[in-house]
């Protein structure tokens, strides 16, 4: 069983038996219930739903039926075609739609395809709003329109170029500078959307050369679709031979970033979020935002300007509550997720490249000597795999109480930050295991100390 339903949206694999994958029946009840829910909260005065997509082979199956079922509860549909999940969020209150949906399954493989719901102000639905949708497609709650009332669909493609020009505009970022250096970036954009957006946001900010690797938006992705070091060997070699001044690498969506040194050095997605901070805070201070889980270097490169950082459950949705509730000026994920306030809150590609090629231009420093600036940490990721009768919220507990001598945060399982090192338990809300973050300077040591309260997890366990 592939299906997953959480506050987020649905995922899943697609074919097979309803209720078991993603297939159009369980489409359609989930897209009625979130109509159905938009139709109840919205505060906008909008009949329209925006509707994008990534460029995976099911997308325009699930796209149709999508559609579809929003005309069928009555609401007009902005299709915007091809388009990166940030492209979707700001074309929704560019609209001034009441909603929207992202067909999307993110980094994960290609028979993957899921749907990313969005409020009025293009940001994902918090979890009492996630819950609510749950309810409404459990228990079939929605009604559909009579034929004087159906909605209609129209195609907007202009939304890619509307987004570009959103960037350009924001304060921080440099046209002329970037122009003036003649940047020659490598992209790979495997095989979906950043294929089709990237190429013209680079030649808008005035990069001299772009050679593209896995351009081309067919869904058939040419390599495991997380922007992972180890799945990034073609973009690796090519910046190994030189000749370039920075690569960029993206997930199918376009959300997250990653980035290669000039020498074909991985940059470090944990770094991407690290350096446009660095960048925006020189110029306008503030509070900083990440996910219990990302690298403690935002939190040093924050304290450097005098600013205060605030740590977020993990997932979006939390760190832009957590933003909002601090005024922060930058936030996000370690995934090389750059959520910037000034543009918009969500994770965004697009707004990341455009910082760090001003940033790039403006310091005169090539990327690895840029790279070299900030404090330098390690992470291990774990995993703890428990009986489905371990009572894991009662470990927790034991832990935080071990550790209770040390800065503990619980507002998301159990982090515990050491002198120099950090550990984060987190419970999976779908099996019984605990996975196991840690960050130390080597390593070496965010394994070790991992593993040493892995330890002390499997004594309580027994």
């Amino acid at each position: 069983m592939t299906l997953i339903k959480s506050i987020s949206g649905i995922r899943g694999t697609i074919g097979g038996p309803t209720g078991d994958t993603l297939n159009p029946l369980d489409i359609v009840k989930f897209t009625s219930a979130y109509a159905a829910f938009i139709r109840k909260t919205t505060a906008v005065k909008s009949n329209k739903i925006v509707v994008g997509r990534d460029a995976r082979i099911s997308g325009a199956m699930v796209r149709d039926v999508v559609c579809g079922t929003l005309t069928g509860m009555g609401f007009d549909v902005v299709d915007i075609g091809l388009a990166s999940t940030p492209t979707t969020e700001v074309a929704v209150t560019m609209e001034g739609a009441c909603g929207g949906i992202i067909i999307t399954a993110s980094h994960n493989p290609r028979m993957w395809n899921a749907l990313k719901l969005l409020n009025e102000k293009g940001e994902f639905l918090n979890k009492e709003e996630g819950n609510e949708v749950l309810r409404l497609a459990e228990e079939e709650a929605f009604v559909y329109a009579d034929v004087d009332h159906l909605g209609k669909c129209r195609e907007d493609h202009t939304y890619d170029q509307k987004h570009i020009d959103l960037v350009k505009s924001l304060k921080l970022v440099d046209v002329e500078a970037i122009r003036k250096v003649g940047f020659r970036v490598a992209i790979d954009t495997v095989n979906s959307v950043g294929g089709i957006i990237l190429p013209k946001l680079l030649e808008q900010l005035g990069v001299k050369q772009v050679t593209g690797l896995f351009t081309e938006p067919t869904g058939d992705f040419g390599h495991n679709p997380e922007p992972l070091e180890k799945n990034l060997g073609d973009i690796k070699a090519l910046m190994q031979k030189g000749g370039y001044d920075v690569a960029f690498v993206v997930d199918p969506d376009v959300d997250r970033l990653a980035m290669f040194c000039e020498d074909g050095t991985m940059y470090g997605e944990e770094y991407t979020l690290v350096t446009v901070a660095d960048y925006i805070l020189q110029h306008t201070p503030g509070n900083t935002v990440s996910n219990l889980s990302s690298t403690r270097a935002l939190r040093d490169v924050t304290r450097k300007y005098g600013c205060e950082y605030r740590a977020a459950a993990v997932g979006e949705v939390n760190v832009v509550t957590q933003m909002k509730a601090v005024r922060a000026v930058i936030g996000g994920e370690g995934n090389g997720g750059v959520i910037y306030p000034e543009a918009h809150y969500g994770r965004d590609a697009l707004v990341g490249i455009a910082l760090v090629l001003t940033y790039l231009a403006k310091s005169g420093k090539k990327m690895s000597e840029l790279r070299a600036t900030y404090p330098q940490y390690y992470m291990a990721k774990n995993r703890i795999d428990l009986t489905p009768d371990t009572d894991v919220d009662a470990i927790l507990a034991q832990v935080k109480e071990m550790y209770k001598d040390e800065e503990v945060n619980d507002i998301d399982g159990v982090k515990i930050d050491f002198a120099d090192s950090w550990v984060h338990l987190r419970k999976s809300n779908t099996e019984p295991i605990i996975r196991v973050y840690s960050e130390a300077r080597t390593a070496e040591e965010a394994d070790e100390i991992g593993r040493k309260v892995m330890d002390v997890v499997y004594s309580f366990a027994r």
